[in-house]
């Protein structure tokens, strides 16, 4: 089991952070093997803003006599899977439609315990410098994951481009008004920002547009309403939701100098969810 967990990690993780913890790492261990002194909290995240937050919280869980390690992952499927198979304790990258179709598509045990901010979607071009410039024919793309892809077309709605049927998860096929006649290309989320200039315009999540240097309040055409649903949780196997260390973990991730940190650094374009 530890070669193959050592396995995975090599190809699925880009590299490790260990907060307020010295010395080596020496795998990871099951959170059900720890049992109740656990001590050390391993959460998956994608980069940016995910660890940046993470990494802040790792100072007040060492107050809570916990150390916080972090793992990196870069893409939206290994995460779940590596939480349900206990590899990590939690993890930070996604938002509640997001987990909820993934638990049912893939019969996961795993809930989420808190939510921590809103990363407003946006619309981006390397062409155009206004939403209204979008031609007929114009080739736009989106996440090609079910939740992101129907969040992003919601947001075309909202710009008046197109119309959708009414539903949770949708897809390009559900279309009903494109007077436009507009291309919609589907494209794996993290590489819509390299896209960019193949394309007219792409909707792009917020975490994805910061890593590739773009600023979502100056640089998108349209941004997201901030009353959007697609709060960012700290996603947990079902049976360790109670347990201290996962409390201690949602409550630093919810407190007071989160929020400020959250504010302060991100401007506006990640927004508090709690």
């Amino acid at each position: 089991m530890k070669k193959k967990i050592c396995a995975l990690l090599g190809v699925l993780f880009l590299s490790t952070a260990i907060i307020g913890c010295g010395g080596k790492t020496e795998g990871v261990k099951s959170s059900s093997a720890d049992g109740k002194d656990k001590k050390e909290i391993i959460v998956g995240a994608s980069p940016v803003p995910h660890r940046e937050i993470l990494e802040k919280a790792g100072e007040l869980i060492k107050k809570q006599g916990y150390t916080l390690k972090i793992v990196e992952f870069t893409d939206y499927q290994t995460p779940n899977i590596a939480l349900a198979e206990g590899q990590l304790d939690a993890n930070f990258f996604q938002h509640v439609p997001f987990l909820n179709k993934t638990v049912e598509e893939k019969k996961l045990d795993l809930d989420y315990t808190v939510k921590v901010h809103i990363e407003p979607m946006g619309v981006y071009s390397n062409k155009l410098k206004d939403i209204k410039e979008i031609k007929d024919g114009a080739e736009i793309a989106v996440p090609n994951d079910p939740t992101n892809g129907s969040r992003a077309l919601k947001v075309l709605q909202s710009a008046g481009l197109i119309k959708v049927k009414d539903g949770e998860v949708i897809s390009k096929l559900d279309i009903t008004e494109n007077k436009k006649n507009l291309k919609i290309t589907e494209v794996d989320a993290p590489q819509l920002p390299r896209i960019l200039s193949d394309v007219d315009a792409a909707v792009i999540n917020t975490n994805f547009a910061i890593e590739a240097k773009l600023n979502p309040t100056k640089d998108a055409l349209l941004l997201e309403d901030k009353d959007s649903p697609y709060a960012n949780i700290i996603a947990v196997k079902k049976e360790d939701k109670n347990k201290e260390y996962i409390k201690v973990l949602s409550k630093v991730l919810t407190s007071p100098e989160i929020k400020k940190f959250i504010e302060e650094k991100y401007n506006g374009s990640i927004v508090p969810a709690f």
